[in-house]
C-alpha cells in the first residue's frame, strides 16, 4: 500500500503519476488534480482541462486570459479559418 501525498491515506489502490521527472502517489484523481492542476491566474479555478497559457501564466480559458490583457486568445476559431 502507499500514502496519498495529498490526504495521507494509506490505500491499496493508490497510483502513481510520473510528471516532470517527479513521481506523486495519490489515492484518488480529485487528490491528483488538487495537488497537480495548475491555478486560474483570473478567477482561481482549478485547470483541469487544456486552459489557456500566455507566456508563464495560466487560465481556464480565453476569457480569463483576457480579462487579464492577453490580447488575440480565444477559445475557438470559426471552421475553415486559420489563426
Amino acid at each position: 500500500m502507499a500514502i496519498c501525498e495529498a490526504c495521507g491515506n494509506d490505500y491499496d489502490m493508490s497510483f502513481e503519476v510520473h510528471a516532470q521527472g517527479v513521481v506523486h502517489v495519490f489515492d484518488s484523481f480529485q487528490c491528483a488534480i488538487q495537488t497537480m492542476a495548475p491555478i486560474c491566474e483570473h478567477c482561481g479555478t482549478r485547470v483541469i482541462g487544456q486552459g489557456a497559457q500566455s507566456g508563464d501564466h495560466w487560465y481556464c480559458g480565453a476569457h480569463c486570459a483576457r480579462q487579464e490583457g492577453t490580447v488575440g486568445i480565444v477559445d475557438r476559431v470559426m471552421a475553415g479559418t486559420s489563426a
